[in-house]
């Protein structure tokens, strides 16, 4: 028989015949190591005659074998086996004897076999239903519960009015981080507990992730001290569990519960609205075998159900927030419709960087220059903004994005970073609603004397690098390509209310206008001339 125990002698992983042991960083993992150079499942082990097999199972920061990498090895008594940089020696070890059997009987039923060393109650748990049970006092032994009263009904009128408290104050915190402080500053004022974990599924991963864990003295607790075995049952059956000795325990025998010396402990699943399990509260003493009772259990799971609450209210706020903090920003560029379906992505803040084909459109006014001279500066301000309101509201409601103002000139796409199969026909038809627009604009703008605009709008297709582009301090959307190259090209060609597209883009109208096929040009960068066609209006 063999054993691994760390170089450090902090942690010893117990090997069995014919079992597979998981080493990783998740929770439940067989042999959960919290250390940032082990992966969340980063090795294998399994007990052979010959020694130990160990197999690395694709971690990061590898598996050796005396200081040299593995993939597949035996390691024999003595041996240094390393994960990521947790170092481990092969010892071996002589049976131990038979554990002694002990019988309990108590007037509840709990679950696991009779007669596996402690006994450990379950109690279901669903989102609110831990609340009536605290009402309910049947002491199996002394509460450690800091709630005093000369009666049983004092007492449960005592703990009612304590959960209403913590909940008024939980519902203050909408930061997620003060909330679960807050958990644990509550669970240590109401119980006496030597230590108290929070643990957090993700939501990609599946796993529990440790969020906060603090000792009684107010220190913080290395959050390896939650046996994985106990965490997993908490979560997968959904129960609520009180173990008195859980080091003894044939049902946990996380060898996590071992080396931490855990007597005592008891943890409760946090229950969502939709019945999905958020993650876990856990609590422990290291010395008091018997040192929970009903009372405290039911109680936990009770507040278990105030900090789901609370945790799912801190979460609905961030993503309001985030959601509004992106509209902010997005709705400048983005028409409502997309912009609303941007902030509500998980990273909506930074859109992805990639290749891909759009449509790119260029509008600018004619003559603009030599006239913004003859205007005063606020006279240039509000032309500019009547005309660039009108022809984005355009853009927007034909599902388009605004890139930039460049100046004078409107660039905008359509197929980033959202697409549509009609993307072509959704910018012709903003080009050709621009110009109707800016005849209206003109004839207004003619009564109340002031001058009159043509612009010229270019369109091409083509691939493009799409995405955040900037400094740290100011990123934009935007693409870059010969394909923007070009339908700049083509505006700066285009006269007075004129629309230019490129041969790229009007294959890919499904409803092509009239067209006129004009002499190609030259665009910078590419040796053969472009294909142009006017648009007939």
């Amino acid at each position: 028989m063999f054993k691994l125990l760390s170089t450090t002698g902090e942690q010893a992983i117990d090997l069995q015949p014919g079992r597979t042991v998981v080493v990783g960083r998740a929770v439940t993992s067989d042999v959960p190591i919290y250390d940032p150079t082990i992966s969340r499942k980063h090795a294998e082990l399994r007990l052979t005659d010959g020694g130990v097999e160990v197999k690395d199972v694709g971690s990061s920061n590898g598996t050796f074998l005396n200081g040299a990498r593995v993939t597949d090895a035996l390691a024999a008594e003595n041996d240094v086996i390393t994960f990521g940089k947790v170092a481990f020696r092969v010892k071996a070890v002589t049976a131990p004897p038979p554990r002694p059997q002990v019988v309990a009987s108590l007037p509840f039923e709990f679950g696991g076999k009779p007669g596996g060393g402690t006994i450990v109650r379950q109690l279901p748990v669903k989102h609110s239903g831990g609340v009536p049970a605290i009402v309910v006092d049947r002491p199996s032994g002394t509460s450690h519960l800091k709630v005093t009263a000369p009666t049983l009904e004092e007492r449960r009128e005592k703990k009612l009015s304590l959960l209403l408290e913590i909940s008024k104050e939980l519902s203050r915190q909408q930061e997620l981080d003060r909330l679960l402080d807050k958990v644990v500053d509550f669970t240590f004022q109401i119980m006496n507990v030597d230590r108290v974990s929070i643990l957090l599924l993700e939501d990609k991963s599946g796993e529990l992730v440790p969020r906060v864990s603090k000792g009684k003295t107010g220190s913080a607790a290395a959050s390896k001290h939650v046996p994985q075995s106990i965490a997993r049952k908490a979560v997968e059956e959904r129960v609520a569990i009180l173990s008195d000795n859980a080091a003894a325990d044939e049902r946990f025998k996380g060898k996590s519960i071992l080396i931490q010396s855990v007597r005592s402990a008891m943890c409760t699943p946090l229950m969502g609205t939709d019945q999905q399990v958020l993650g876990i509260l856990y609590v422990d003493n290291l010395t008091a075998t018997h040192s929970f009772a009903d009372e405290d259990l039911e109680f936990l799971i009770a507040f278990g159900s105030l900090a789901a609450v609370g945790i799912e209210n801190s979460r609905r706020s961030e993503r309001l927030q985030r959601e509004a903090l992106v509209l902010s920003n997005f709705q400048r560029y983005f028409s409502p419709n997309i912009a609303q379906v941007i902030a509500q992505q998980q990273d909506a803040g930074r859109l992805p960087s990639e290749k891909r084909a759009v449509v790119i459109f260029f509008s600018d006014i004619r003559g603009f220059t030599p006239m913004s001279e003859t205007m005063s500066p606020e006279g240039i301000a509000t032309l500019l903004t009547d005309y660039f309101t009108e022809m984005v509201e355009i853009v927007f409601e034909n599902g388009g994005t605004l890139d930039k103002f460049i100046g004078d000139a409107i660039m905008a796409l359509w197929g980033a970073p959202i697409a549509h199969e009609d993307d072509a026909d959704r910018a012709m038809q903003s080009a050709l609603d621009q110009l109707t627009a800016l005849e209206s604009l003109n004839a207004k703008w003619k009564e109340a004397g002031r001058p009159e605009l043509g612009v010229g709008i270019g369109i091409n297709f083509g691939e493009v690098f799409a995405g955040n582009i900037g400094s740290d301090r100011r990123l934009e959307y935007t693409v870059i390509g010969d394909a923007v190259n070009t339908a700049s090209r083509l505006c700066r060609t285009a006269g007075p209310n004129e629309i230019l597209i490129s041969e790229p883009f009007y294959q890919r109208l499904k409803r092509p206008p009239t067209v006129e096929a004009l002499d190609p040009i030259q665009v910078k960068g590419k040796s053969q001339k472009v294909p142009v066609y006017r648009v007939k209006r």
